[in-house]
């Protein structure tokens, strides 16, 4: 535009009220309308990509201004300068605001304004006329996002370069980071060019973690940071080589985020964490019972290596998921492992070795010791899942994992124990294809290995899954003595005694004899007898106190009732 030509702010004329606008699937050549308010858009040429500006970005544009009887009155083209505003803000005319919105990177549009998202009556003299429409050529050369990170304004994220792929680090990774802190001044107080820290601990100021969430890796970008996310009402002193920080100081910060290493919480209480030092391939991980091949040293925590194979030709280390051929920890994070990746593996006692410690190849693992592994999974063969295998294999693959899982609860391991089960039962999910035969062999399994899995389950209290497992068996056989008595069992601790004693009393009509389920009963009427002592406490010791509330209000009563003594000297 002309150098004395500006737009007028939402604060020079009266704008409409604010609308979302969508941007509309166009052709080339093809005029559409946007939103509600006329404003029009025809596409000249297509832009990059998907990605529209969104309101506070920076956007840079070059246009050309002309009224609708064909007379030019601003280029920027012209000048040979691109204009430059922030989207959304009031700085330009609405129907900018709304139009530009629409727009992708390189596009071409011509957007015809009504007066009203122009200039409106006063229009803008001596160019502008009263309630002209308006007709603006404008190329989107490109934009720079700004996000309000906190939405509060405490910390502005404006996007110089772009980052890679599509995730961001979470609370447990650690990040290698570059920065430049800057007082609005522009004073240096704070420079690193690489600094590495965990996300959850931060580093510097709370603006930099909080930032560095939302980032890609190789993203760069501007912080515009308030004093509550820097350092607040005291400020910091000077020390080594960072500079003061007055009190409630707003800061600028320049920050790339160079790479991070992702720290996973593989059993979700901070026990066993493994830290990706190098991405593997894919996205296939071993499952339970896949045979795995690693390179593997294990360390303590002063270093000392008391277990390394795999290295300088010596064969890799092999091993089957979920076969407790390793500490409990290791094998949960290799089953989180792609093909190729390296990680460090931090496990805790608990998931290691215990309290009783353990030899090893190389060395002994005292008591209670916290290990470090550095693994690189080199391939893995995966067990077949069900849609690998026939109708017979199902059948075959499901029994062995039924006896699996008896061993292991004759063994006291439950949980591994209802895993074993679990498996077994997903290789029916689809029995379309058996033959009857089959489909009876298969049902047999299914409540044998249900039956078995409530029993796992009320071993572990888990009472409502139990209660679901047999009642799933008895869809299949509403005559079966052992769900019934699993049921109950369950119900009994879920404490529905009605329906433990429906089940009970069922079994017993179906099989009178059976002494566990004899045993069973007694329980639950020792049960009931507790609960209804408990409740006869409960509601008598309401009523009393409901007595003794009534006997009070009485009393009152009588008391206000009785006359006074006549007084004798009156």
């Amino acid at each position: 535009m002309e150098e004395d030509f500006e737009f007028p702010t939402a604060g020079n004329m009266e704008m409409p009220e604010e609308e979302e606008v969508m941007s509309p699937t166009q052709k080339v050549g093809e005029e559409k309308e946007i939103g509600k308010n006329g404003l029009k858009k025809k596409l000249v040429k297509e832009g990059e990509g998907w990605e529209t500006p969104d309101n506070g970005d920076q956007v840079e544009v070059h246009y050309t201004g002309i009224l609708l009887d064909g007379t030019k009155f601003d280029s920027s083209r012209d000048r040979g300068t691109t204009f430059k505003f922030k989207l959304g803000q009031g700085q330009v005319i609405k129907g900018w605001d709304e139009g530009i919105k629409t727009m992708k990177k390189g596009e071409n549009a011509i957007f015809t304004i009504p007066p009203e998202l122009a200039y409106g009556e006063s229009g803008s003299p001596p160019t502008i006329p009263p309630n002209a429409a308006l007709q603006f050529d404008v190329e989107l050369l490109s934009w720079t996002s700004v996000k309000d990170i906190t939405k509060d304004g405490g910390i502005l994220k404006n996007i110089i370069t772009e980052g890679e792929k599509w995730d961001n680090p979470k609370d447990p990774d650690e990040v290698f980071v570059k920065y430049e802190a800057r007082l609005e001044e522009g004073t240096i107080v704070s420079k690193s060019d690489g600094v590495e820290f965990t996300v959850e601990e931060g580093f510097f100021c709370p603006a930099l973690a909080k930032a560095v969430k939302t980032m890609k890796k190789g993203e760069k970008v501007l912080l515009n940071v308030k004093p509550e996310y820097a350092f607040g009402e005291s400020g910091k002193p000077s020390s080594g080589n960072n500079g003061a920080i007055p009190p409630n100081a707003s800061l600028q910060i320049d920050l790339e985020l160079v790479s991070w290493k992702t720290v996973s919480d593989i059993t979700k209480d901070r026990k066993v964490l493994k830290k990706t030092l190098k991405e593997g391939e894919g996205y296939e991980r071993p499952n339970d019972g896949a045979v795995v091949q690693v390179k593997l040293t294990g360390k303590l925590q002063d270093g000392t290596v008391f277990f390394k194979k795999g290295h300088d030709g010596d064969q890799p280390f092999e091993f089957r998921i979920d076969e407790e051929q390793v500490i409990d920890g290791l094998d949960r994070a290799v089953k989180n492992m792609k093909k190729g990746e390296i990680a460090l593996v931090i496990i805790q006692p608990e998931y290691a070795f215990g309290s009783s410690g353990s030899p090893q190849e190389l060395t002994t693992v005292p008591p209670n010791s916290t290990v470090y592994y550095e693994v690189e999974l080199l391939s893995f063969v995966n067990e077949k899942e069900s849609w690998d295998l026939n109708t017979q294999e199902k059948i075959e693959a499901a029994g062995k994992k039924k006896e699996e899982g008896n061993a292991l609860f004759k063994a006291g391991k439950h949980e591994r124990a209802s895993k074993r089960y679990e498996k077994a039962i997903r290789y029916f999910e689809y029995d379309s294809s058996f033959s009857d035969e089959e489909k009876q062999q298969a049902k047999a399994l299914k409540i044998s290995c249900n039956l078995n899995d409530a029993a796992c389950k009320l071993k572990l209290k888990d009472y409502k899954q139990a209660e679901k497992l047999c009642t799933k068996v008895l869809e299949l056989d509403s005559r079966n003595v052992k769900a019934l008595y699993r049921r109950a069992q369950a119900y009994i601790h879920l404490i529905d005694l009605d329906l433990a004693e429906m089940d009970i009393k069922k079994a017993l009509e179906i099989d009178p004899d059976n002494r566990d389920v004899k045993i069973e009963y007694k329980i639950l009427k020792d049960k009931v007898r507790e609960y209804n002592k408990k409740d006869a406490q409960f509601y008598g010791n309401i009523f009393a106190k409901m007595n003794k509330v009534e006997q009070a209000r009485t009393a009152a009563a009588k008391q206000e009732s009785v006359p006074m003594a006549v007084d004798s000297q009156a």
